[in-house]
Order: C-alpha cells, then structure tokens, then sequence
C-alpha cells in the first residue's frame, strides 16, 4: 500500500507522492475537435474502402444503400456516440457502465474491434510509406515493364503504340498490378504459404507506428495540434487528383459507370451488408472513437450541429473520390480496350493500381506520386492514431488511478504499438494479404458491426431512454434535436440493422481473395473466430454482471439498467420567452440569457 508524501520545501506543503493524479484534459477550441473527428471519419475509407466497394458491388447501385443506411444509421448513431461520450466525459467503456452497467459488453466488445483496426488498419499506411519511398527514382517504378520482377505478360499500358501494334493476350497484366502483386507484396499462392517477411513493409510498418506515437503521446494536447494539417491537407491532393481524372480519355466511360445503377445487383444481400458496414466504418461507428472524442468536449459544446456537418462533409467526400477513382478507371479500360470492370482486379490494392496510373500521366510524374501517397498517409495516419487515442482513453479511464500519474499515458501508448506492430508483422509476410483480408471481412467490417450497433440503439433508445437521453442533450446544448433521430434510435436503426444481419447471416458467401482464392475451413474458422470474439462480450457481460450483482433478481436488474447518480441531471426546463409573455410574465434577463447562451457556443 502506498503512502502520500509530502516533500519538504514544496509550497503549501505540496503532495509529490504518486498518488497525485493528472487532470483528464479537454480540447483547446472547438475547431480541435472538429478536425479530430473529421480526421478519423475521413479516411482511407472515402479514397480506397468507398471507391473499391462501388466497384466490387456493381458501381453506383452501391450509392442506393449507402444513402438509405446513412440517413437511418449513420447520422443517428454517430450522434449517438458522440452525445454519449459529451454528456458523460468518459471513453467507449465507462460512458456505457454509467449510462446503463448491464450494457457495459457494447464498451469491451467496440475495443476488442479496436484491437483488431490497430493491427491491420495501419497495414496500408506501411503499403503506402512504400510507395512514397519509391517514387524518389527517375522512372516510376510500376510505369514500365523494364524491371526484375516483371513478367512477360506484363504490358506498358501507358504506351499507346505498342498497343496499337499488338493483340493484348488474355492474361495480361499492367506494369501498375505487377508492381502491386510482385514487388511490394510478393503474393503467394494462399494462407497456408505466408513466405519470408517483407522486411521493406516491416522497417515501414515501425516507422507509421513512430509517427502514430508522437502524434498521441501527450493526449488531446498533441493530437489537436496534430489534426490541423494532417485532416486538410488531403482535400487540397484529392482535388487536384480529381481535376487530373476527368480530364483523362475515357474518364466520362468511367464516370458513367459509376452513376449508373445496376438495380438488380440490390437484391444482394452482401450489397446491402456491404452499404451497411461502409457507413459503420467509414463513420468510426461501434469502435468507441466517436464517444472517446466527444468525452473531451465541454459539456455545453453543440454536438448536434458538429455531427451533422461532418456526416454530409464525410459522404460528400466519399462521393467525390468515387469521381477521381472511376475517371481513371474509364481511362484505363479505355487504353486496354477491356470493360471498366475488368480493368483492375477488386480487393485493398485498387487505389494502389489505379491512382499510381493516373499519378503517371502527370508532368514531374514524380512529384504528384509523391504528393498523393503522402495524402494517402496523412488520411490513413489520423484514422489509425485516433483509433489507438479511443482504446487509450479507454483504459485510462477505467483504471484512472494506475495509468493517470505523470509518464503512465506514454508508456501505455508504447506498449500497445510494439504489441500492435509485433503482431502487425504477420500481415507484412509474402502471404499477408490473405490474413489482412480475413480481418477485414470478418474482425472488422462484418457482421459484429451491424450487431454492435443493434445493442447501442436498444440500451440508448429502450433502456435507457430516447426522451431521456433527448432531455440529457437540451440540458448540453440547449435544444432537442429534429425528433426523426429519436425515431430511429426506436425504430428505423435497430430494425434496418436486425433485418441487414439476419439476412447477411442466411446469405453468407464465404470470403474469397479476387473472387478466386477459397480459404482453407481453418482460414475460415479462424475469420468467424475473430468476428464472435466481439459479439460475445455483449451478452458474456450482462450474464457476468448479472451473476455478481447481489440482491432479488428484480432488484438486481434495477440497478443495471439505472444510470449512475454522478451523471450530470438535467436542469428543469425553463419556458420560452414567448410561452411567458403569452401568460403575461416577462422573464428576468438572467433567465432568458440561461436558455439561449447554449446554443451561440461555437
């Protein structure tokens, strides 16, 4: 048992012990937040997930979807987490045990997701990191089929005379994929053959975990100085990305392509699953991000304004990409004379086959690689510290007395990194891409992202209460929201997200690499594993707790659907000016100033 100490000399006889506990923290200014949560929202998910996604689900067919799931899951349930983490300034575990104890497993379950988002997430920021260093040369190295690891199918599409004077062979390939599949990843034939380590990726790989370190160390403090380049930035490359797209040959082919929807591909169950888990994802929706940034506002900061402007700013951005993915993909197909959806091959590696063509028709060819895979690695690189910020603010929270003492937060940091990247090393092996392909579709973009967020909406909206929690917000900001979210908290989100899992589960399609490669059953087993070991912590939690709380079972399950006693209590709710006049009062000053000086806070 330690022992408080006082240090003679201290002023006031100041206590140095190590019992002293550092303050919580909170953001600078508002525009730290906005920036923070833009940054992670805004990510390799709008440039390489949406765009790959659109292509693999049939073009624009996949837009009907995704607008229908982010008008009734996503903006709701990403004002959700984000007004939970405000009103009860604690990370993605502790804001549920005090909202509601016996829902406590959605916290664990959203940090188990985060565990797997930490390892394999930052995977392409190494892909990234590589590509960077590899545009330091005089020649790019994916423009031309010249070197040691290309193929003889390997044709320089880029080259229009030698198009002109050849039949293209069914099998061949862009000096773009070679260096994709053959260089950077050294692709082997299936899991059961991960190959040496790429030791390339692995010296990246450490080196994105370095600047992911020092970009959190010191907490919101760093990470909101951060964010004002790393979350802008990319906006000024993605343009200028754009502009070079459309202005390709073919690129209207490309555009048409993805506008057009293809309305019987929406009788797939994996469009709509696909649609689901795209906004959950893209939005950082069941990871406990969202609650982890909001627990650092203050608690009258206007959280409804912010979530809405970044929901239309995040899928406006979303959309926008699709534009500069698809031109350059009309202007591949257009220079190999093949059909758009045969010009790259589906999975992780369309935005490094497609955008590094495009970066090739540019004049100081060089220069723009270089400039759009460093915005590659500034989306990728505030999404992935962010995440790791939410499972730190996590555990410091629940275990404040160990880990808030001066120099705790930094060693927790480093602990998770060396964990991550130790365990990151197996996807930077030449049979990698299977296992990262596994983890995306089963650890984090599955299933066990609609599951989580049925629960969310039930303990929030059923449990809890939608007019309670809607009361909690006017006491925050000073208003209640457009009721509509309320009614999707009760209805629309729990019932779209029941009625897309259930259908996705009847449906399922086991995973294949390329629409080619089937998994071995263990490949599988181990997929389903990694899904299940979030879902479980659900309901393994509330039987726990449930078992351990003392008392008559009506009494015991009181106790874990009743909020805790130190939550803030909303204020009783004052009339309007209006409503008191028409009574023939007039309020004093002070009073009206209370109702409205909520809602100018900016």
């Amino acid at each position: 048992m330690t022992r408080l100490v006082a240090k003679e000399g201290e002023p006031n006889g100041a206590i140095t012990a190590p019992e002293e506990m550092e303050e919580r923290g909170q953001w600078s200014t508002k525009m730290e937040f906005v920036l923070s949560v833009a940054g992670e929202i805004i990510g390799l998910g709008n440039v390489w997930r949406f765009p790959y996604l659109c292509y693999k689900n049939g073009g624009g067919a996949f837009l009907i979807p995704y607008l229908i799931f982010l008008f009734t899951c996503g903006i709701p349930l990403f004002f959700l987490e984000t007004a939970l983490g405000q009103y009860t300034s604690q990370g993605g575990v502790t804001a549920w045990r005090k909202i509601c104890p016996i829902f406590e497993g959605i916290g664990y379950a959203s940090q188990v997701i985060e565990c797997y988002l930490n390892i394999y997430y930052i995977i392409i920021l190494s892909w990234a990191l590589f590509y960077l260093f590899s545009s330091f040369t005089t020649v790019l190295p994916w423009a031309t089929c010249n070197n040691p690891w290309n193929s003889d199918l390997c044709v320089d599409i880029l080259n229009s005379s030698n198009l002109d004077n050849r039949t293209l062979t069914a099998n061949a390939t862009s000096p773009m994929t070679e260096f994709w599949e053959r260089r950077v990843l050294g692709l082997t034939d299936g899991i059961h053959k991960l190959g040496s380590l790429r030791w390339e990726l692995a010296l990246c790989l450490l080196l994105a975990w370095i600047i992911c370190y020092f970009c959190i160390w010191k907490g919101v403090k760093s990470t909101g100085k951060v964010v004002y380049f790393t979350a802008t930035f990319p906006y000024v490359m993605l343009i200028i990305l754009l502009v070079r797209g459309v202005t390709l040959p073919g690129a209207a082919q490309g555009i048409i392509f993805y506008l057009k929807p293809d309305v019987s591909r929406l009788a797939d169950p994996q469009v709509w699953m696909d649609a689901g888990t795209q906004i959950l994802f893209s939005y950082a929706i069941c990871q406990g991000c969202l609650t982890a940034l909001g627990s650092y506002n203050k608690y009258t900061n206007n959280c409804y304004r912010d979530c809405i402007m970044l929901c239309f700013l995040n899928s406006a951005t979303s959309f926008v990409a699709g534009f500069a993915i698809f031109s350059v993909l009309g202007f591949m197909a257009q220079e190999q004379g093949v059909p758009i959806a045969e010009v790259a091959e589906s999975g992780p590696g369309l935005a490094f086959i497609a955008y590094p063509a495009a970066v090739t028709m540019m004049p100081v060819s060089q220069l723009w690689s270089c400039l759009f895979f460093l915005m590659l690695i500034f989306l990728g690189l505030d999404s992935q510290f962010v995440c790791v910020e939410s499972m730190v603010t996590a555990l410091i929270d629940m275990f404040p007395r160990v880990f808030r003492r001066k120099g705790r937060r930094e060693l927790l940091i480093l602990a998770i990194a060396v964990i991550c990247y130790l365990l990151g090393l197996f996807l930077v092996t030449e049979g990698g891409m299977y296992i990262f392909q596994l983890f995306d579709y089963y650890a984090a973009s599955g299933t066990c992202l609609l599951f989580l967020a049925i629960f969310e909406v039930i303990c929030i909206g059923w449990v809890y209460g939608a007019n309670r929690f809607y009361n909690n917000i006017e006491d925050m900001i000073g208003f209640q929201p457009w009721p509509l979210i309320k009614i999707c908290w009760l209805v629309f989100t729990p019932g779209l997200c029941l009625a897309v899992f259930l259908f996705s589960l009847i449906k399922y399609k086991p995973l294949k690499y390329n629409n080619s490669y089937v998994y071995p059953p263990w490949g599988y087993i181990v997929g389903w594993l990694m899904a299940l070991s979030s879902m479980v912590c659900i309901p393994l939690y509330a039987i726990f707790i449930l078992l351990k709380t003392k008392g008559p079972l009506k009494q015991r399950l009181r106790q874990l659907i009743s909020p805790a006693e130190d939550l803030p209590q909303p204020k009783k709710r004052l009339a309007s000016p209006s409503e008191l006049k028409r009574e023939g009062w007039s309020p004093p000053v002070q009073e009206v100033l209370s109702i409205t000086e909520r809602e100018t806070h900016f």
